[in-house]
This record gives C-alpha cells, sequence and structure tokens, in this order.
C-alpha cells in the first residue's frame, strides 16, 4: 500500500540560524533520510523563549501567533532543540487562556511538535543512521530536553549505531550546564560556578568529544572548555547522525583553510 511521506516543517530556531547552520542542514539530511518530505517556512521566526521567561507575555504571544499561523498545516513541526520544542509543545497553550481560537490552534501545533532526536526514535521509528564517528564521547542531557520531553534514551539509542563510537557517561549529565537562557546573563558567577563543575566532568570522562541536543547548552560548554584549554571537541548530536563531521568544525573552533586564529 502506498504511503504518504509525511510532511514536516523544520523549525530552525534562533541560535541554529544565526551561530550553526549546520545543524539545520544535518536535521534536514536525518529527516529526509527517515522518508520525510522536509520544509523550511521562510516566516518562521524566534518562538518567543526569551520573552516568556523574562515575563513578557504580551511579546510571547505575538511570537506565538506568527509561529502558530506558520506552521499548524504540517503534519509535524521538528525542532533541533529542547528548549524552543519544550516552549511550543507544553507554553503556547498557556498563553492563550483567554483566546479560546488561539489555544485551541496552539494545542494543536503543541500535540505535533516534536524534538528531533525523539521525533526520529519514538515517531518515525529510526533505529540506524549510515554515519560512522570514529572517537569517545559523552553526551550532556539537557534541561528542557530531559525535563520537558522526556529525553534520555532516545540520543543514546541512535548514537549507539554510529560505526566506530564509544559513548562514555560523564557524571550528574542529567545536571544544568548553567546556560538556562537568561540565567546565564541574570546570575553570571552562578552559571560560571555550574558550567566550570560541568567541564570537570566531561574532562574526567577521557571522551575526545562533548554531545548534546540544545545548541545554547554546547556554546555555553564550549566556551568554558576553551578557556581552560581543554582538548574537547563541542558538537549538537545531530552532526554526528548525519555523518557531517568532515563537512563542518567542532562548535568554538574556526574552520580550516579561512585564514581565522583559533
Amino acid at each position: 500500500m502506498h504511503q504518504t511521506r509525511p510532511r514536516v516543517a523544520l523549525f530552525v530556531t534562533c541560535l541554529v540560524d544565526l551561530y550553526r547552520p549546520s545543524v539545520g542542514f544535518a536535521a534536514i539530511r536525518l529527516l529526509e533520510a527517515a522518508g520525510c518530505l522536509v520544509e523550511v517556512p521562510a516566516a518562521q521566526t524566534c518562538c518567543g523563549q526569551p520573552a516568556y521567561n523574562s515575563g513578557d507575555r504580551a511579546t510571547a504571544r505575538d511570537l506565538a501567533r506568527r509561529v502558530i499561523d506558520t506552521f499548524l498545516h504540517y503534519d509535524y513541526v521538528v525542532v533541533p532543540s529542547g528548549s524552543c520544542g519544550g516552549q511550543i509543545a507544553h507554553h503556547y497553550p498557556g498563553l492563550f487562556e483567554d483566546d479560546p481560537e488561539y489555544r485551541a490552534r496552539a494545542e494543536t501545533l503543541a500535540g505535533k511538535t516534536h524534538e528531533l532526536v525523539s521525533f526520529l526514535a519514538d515517531v518515525i521509528g529510526t533505529a540506524e543512521v549510515t554515519a560512522r564517528y570514529e572517537g569517545m564521547v559523552t553526551y550532556h542531557d539537557s534541561c528542557s530536553g530531559l525535563r520537558e520531553l522526556g529525553i534520555k534514551a532516545q540520543p543514546r539509542r541512535l548514537l549507539a549505531a554510529v560505526d566506530g563510537l564509544v559513548l562514555k557517561e560523564m557524571e550528574d549529565a542529567e545536571v544544568c550546564c548553567g546556560f538556562g537562557g537568561t540565567f546565564c546573563v541574570k546570575y553570571p558567577d552562578i552559571s560560571v560556578r555550574m558550567v566550570s563543575d560541568k567541564v570537570q566532568n566531561i574532562q574526567a570522562t577521557g571522551a575526545d568529544t562533548l554531545l548534546a541536543g540544545d545548541l545554547g547548552c554546547l556554546l555555553n560548554m564550549a566556551g568554558r572548555l576553551h578557556r581552560e584549554g581543554a582538548p574537547v571537541k563541542v558538537r549538537h548530536v545531530a552532526e554526528v547522525l548525519a555523518g557531517m563531521t568532515e563537512e563542518v568544525a567542532p562548535i568554538g573552533e574556526a574552520p580550516a583553510g579561512n585564514g581565522a586564529k583559533a
């Protein structure tokens, strides 16, 4: 029986768009390999999470309406970030308690919105990838993905299918890295202590590569690893699963041949 390919919209996220577009391309590669018809709506904007976390509900509602109108007609919405995915899937409906029409639309969108790796593992049923990665990696469980979306086993199951990859768990993998969106701006001293503890746990594994599913966490940890001179490469899990590690430099490292200083 012929089955129609699911029509999936990729919600790119601000950080991926501005700092690490390769994560978006990796997501597209993974989704297309899983049989999805992928589109990247040009009208998408920020999900509104920074405004929401800062108490600016008016701005958060305006941004949420834009996202809802842009993405509602797709079969699925996939996000390479637990924090942005959690914002849409868990917090949008509550923004429209006094607006029955948009609350219903927000609930519909929430029901079809998934973080990338959990979508592949839980919704599409991806069990194998064709990627290869020679090295030992450790994995950080980002707060929103773990606590709001229940993402824990899914990335580990898919990483187990990557040829050559060895996963070494770090101590306190589930503990926050100190980024927390606006938290690191409001409480910088606490944030630095948290990420310093995280870096110690990363180095203690002996892994040469750090992986996670949220770019904000990865940028935070990559910055601290660099400041402490730790020789650990940092990548979004999608880049490894998509086999893109030969195409793009690790997070925080300049591409070879562009004249930039390391």
